[in-house]
């Protein structure tokens, strides 16, 4: 940067400008207001440092927008496009930065927006220019984080999916195109390198030589500068920034063969390896398209689900059929779906029967029948006949927005085992730099003409490329496995958990069985209450739960209204009905001291202040898949064990038939959590799998949880895990692909490590020439992806035999 180039974009600056910013305790010139105020704030917040790690010179930032620009993206309606609920009362907004030039933008962008009040985390990603903001929406609000975005020279804007996708869609293009050049860049020179090769044994004239050495110099040229440059920059960034990454052994070793062969060919003398520069470049960047591919087909790419709504609906107004935008659907409307529309919003089935493809939702390829009251959900597709549907839930409130969350909170995660790979792969870069130094002393002493391209064949073929892919490949493909079968994966060490799991932990209502209960059987107690109005009283009160047992009085509702009703979590709950103050749930809540009757069935107690009314027997049907689901988890050599607040009879008979062996009835939340603490000190892990408000304690207390799709929202937000479509027998299968994903993991790292291993002492020894040991660490990478991949095409076993079941068993400990 010139005297007369601005301090911060770069450009020139104007004759007489008066514009400056002390920066680090130097005035430096600026070329406009714009960038006097971009960088007066930068310096203001103490982020000087910005201008010490950039690679790049910024953008010339926008003229000063209006202090209202930003008001805007504070209204609801338009927040529906790119903030969602966060955990408990915070938000998350997801949002589209321009500006960004380098990893030293990630950094300001996140002390930026950290230092402002309500903002608690701040996640960007450089290479698809998408931040994630978790904020208190009490304390700060879009608007200001827009502002304050623009303040230092961003261009910020919503995250909506089409923008998302173009991201995604330029990041593939410039991969390919990058790969392209270098592919067709080795092809080239290796056309020259032959007739190189050929003519220093068989002889070959001066000139000719000489043409060849410039004619692949001019192929070469583009390979380094365009296709190799993200080495570069990331080897530069990761050097700003003090840390050693795979980037800087690979940049050395592209740059020196480059720089030398250059001087040879321009100085007409020594060797050239254009065609090792080229073939080098290819292969790293063939591995790193690769592990691209995988990462997006995870879907861990920005691009959100919501793009798979269709842009409007078919409503019934009045038996006519109006066209209109998706967002405009609210709960209670009807909506016609045609043969092939894709379903805009959650709903139940009024009329028509027709196959639906839920395979988005739940991995489950065949067609799922749906008949008048079967329940629809957004972004499913209708089959073979038309269905009128009336909305229950649009916009956010759907299960595929749902899904959304918890993509973008397992986005902002970073699982373990990738943290110990990158720490992994930071010291062995050293380790590799040094040998690469001790291998061109020991050389330069032995046989100085041989001294660089020894040590330049030691930095390319013990590049940890390889090393660094082993672990984010398996875990990208074991997760787009466990979406398929019916597992959606919200936290990021999961799958470093599972493997290590002993005992399975269950809940009862709707868990273990359906969540579809009815009433059984109504015991009145007192004159004037009779089987009706114990009905009706009970449906109001259980109109403000979301429990499953409140759905066995749902035919009731309307028939008495609730007011002011308290939820009393694991015990029942209470209200004014009619006027009266009633109370509905356990015995020992309702009035202590009842001895329970006998029958099928779980007994609730109906009271007033004055004593007992009713008692109200319901029942609940076990779930298909879990019999099957816990025989294989037995076969697994896990523990099974059933927890749940409700009665011990009623515990006792589902625990029977569902073939588990170890109970515990009558348990409150946090009883729950104290058992669970219980077992951990025992030296267990323990995976809870739960779906009511009651069990978020206790799936929060576990090393790993499991909670169902029809859950609480609150369960659903402290899982690591969301089971799609109640499938109980997926949980032995993700234990299994667990298991496996660790067998690939540990098979990757220990190729790369063998791999280098052994490459290392050869390379030292001159054995491997610099064109080998490219094409030696590109195989390496190449096989390390593409055993990962195998995670995506795994199958569960449809049964495990003894000695199966007892390698897995062993295999998990």
């Amino acid at each position: 940067m010139t005297e007369k180039s601005c301090f911060h974009c770069g450009l020139p600056v104007p004759a007489g400008s008066r514009y400056s910013v002390v920066v680090n305790g130097t005035a430096q010139p600026m070329c406009c207001p714009g960038c006097e105020a971009v960088a007066g704030a930068i310096a203001a917040g103490g982020l000087e440092n910005f201008y010490r790690y950039r690679d790049a010179s910024s953008e010339r930032p926008e003229p000063a927008p209006p202090s209202d620009r930003w008001v805007a993206y504070d209204l609801p309606e338009v927040q529906r496009e790119f903030v969602r609920d966060w955990d408990g009362d915070r938000r998350i907004a997801s949002m589209l930065v321009g500006g960004i030039t380098c990893a030293a933008c990630v950094w300001l962008i996140e002390q930026h927006l950290g230092g402002l009040p309500g903002v608690e985390k701040v996640s960007v990603n450089a290479s698809s220019h998408r931040a994630q903001v978790v904020f208190d929406p009490q304390q700060v609000t879009p608007a200001v984080i827009f502002a304050a975005l623009a303040e230092i020279g961003y261009r910020p804007a919503p995250a909506t999916a089409a923008g998302s996708e173009q991201l995604l869609q330029r990041e593939q293009r410039t991969a390919l195109r990058r790969l392209g050049i270098a592919g067709l860049g080795t092809m080239q020179v290796m056309m020259f390198a032959i007739a190189l090769y050929f003519g220093a044994s068989t002889g070959i004239e001066a000139d000719m030589e000489r043409y060849f050495r410039w004619v692949s110099l001019l192929v070469a040229t583009p390979v380094v500068l365009f296709a190799a440059q993200p080495f570069f920059h990331g080897a530069w960034r990761s050097l700003r920034n003090r840390h050693l990454s795979m980037d800087v052994p690979v940049s050395l070793a592209i740059g020196l063969a480059y720089l030398a062969s250059f001087y040879a060919t321009v100085f007409d003398t020594g060797e050239v390896y254009f065609e090792s520069i080229s073939m080098f470049t290819f292969f790293l960047l063939l591995g790193r398209t690769i592990e691209m591919r995988a990462r997006h087909r995870a879907g861990l790419a920005s691009g959100g689900l919501a793009q798979l709504l269709p842009i409007t609906a078919t409503r019934l107004t009045g038996g006519a059929e109006q066209q209109v935008p998706v967002a405009a659907l609210q709960p209670a409307d009807v909506i016609l779906l045609r043969p092939g529309d894709t379903i805009p919003a959650d709903g139940e089935v009024l009329e028509g029967s027709s196959g639906v493809d839920e395979s988005l939702l739940s991995g489950e390829s065949a067609l799922q029948q749906k008949t008048a009251g079967s329940r629809v959900f957004a972004g499913s597709v209708n089959g073979d006949s038309s269905l009128r549907v009336q909305v229950t839930a649009a916009g956010e409130s759907t299960r595929l927005s749902a899904i959304e969350r918890l993509v973008e909170r397992a986005q902002l995660e970073k699982p373990r085992q990738v943290a110990l790979a990158d720490r992994v792969a930071g010291w062995f870069v050293a380790t590799v730099l040094l040998a690469a130094g001790g291998a061109f002393l020991f050389w330069w002493q032995v046989d100085p003409a041989r001294a660089f391209w020894i040590a330049l064949s030691v930095l390319v073929v013990t590049c940890p490329c390889a090393l660094s892919l082993a672990t984010p490949a398996a875990l990208a493909a074991a997760t787009l496995r466990l979406q398929q079968l019916g597992l959606l994966v919200a936290g990021g060490n999961l799958l470093e958990t599972l493997p290590r799991i002993s005992r399975v932990v269950f809940d009862k209502t709707g868990t273990l069985t359906r969540g579809e209960p009815r009433v059984l059987e109504i015991d009145c107690l007192r004159d004037g209450w009779d089987g009706q109005r114990v009905r009706a009283a009970a449906a109001a009160l259980e109109s403000h739960s979301n429990h499953p047992l409140a759905r066995a009085f749902r035919a009731w509702r309307g028939t008495a209204v609730a007011s002011d009703v308290r939820i009393h979590t694991g015990r029942g709950l209470e209200g004014r009905v009619d006027g009266q103050h009633l109370r509905l749930g356990r015995a020992d809540f309702v009035w202590p001291g009842l001895a329970l009757p006998e029958g099928e069935g779980q007994w609730l107690l109906l009271g007033d202040d004055s004593g007992a009314l009713a008692w109200i027997a319901v029942g609940d049907r076990l779930r298909a898949s879990a019999v099957p689901a816990i025989e294989s988890l037995s076969k697994l050599g896990l523990e099974v064990e059933l927890l749940s607040g409700d009665q011990s009879a009623e515990v006792a008979r589902v625990a029977a038939a569902a073939g588990i062996g170890e109970f515990r009835a009558g348990t409150a939340p946090e009883e729950k959590l104290d058992r669970i603490h219980e077992l951990q000190h025992r030296g267990e892990r323990v995976l809870m799998v739960g779906d009511g408000l009651n069990d978020v304690p206790v799936l929060s207390g576990a090393d790993a949880s499991v909670a169902l799709m029809s859950a609480a929202d609150l369960a659903r937000s402290r899982a690591d895990a969301i089971l799609l479509h109640g499938d109980l027998q997926v949980l032995p299968q993700a234990l299994a692909l667990a298991l496996r994903c660790r067998r690939i993991v540990r098979q990757n790292l220990g190729w790369a490590l063998g791999y280098n291993a052994l490459a290392l002492p050869l390379a030292v020894c001159g054995l491997v020439p610099p064109w080998l040991a490219a094409l030696g660490m590109s195989a390496s990478s190449l096989v390390v992806v593409l055993n990962a991949l195998r995670l995506s095409g795994w199958r569960p076993a449809p049964t495990l035999d003894k000695g199966q079941s007892l390698a897995v068993a062993q295999s998990a400990r």
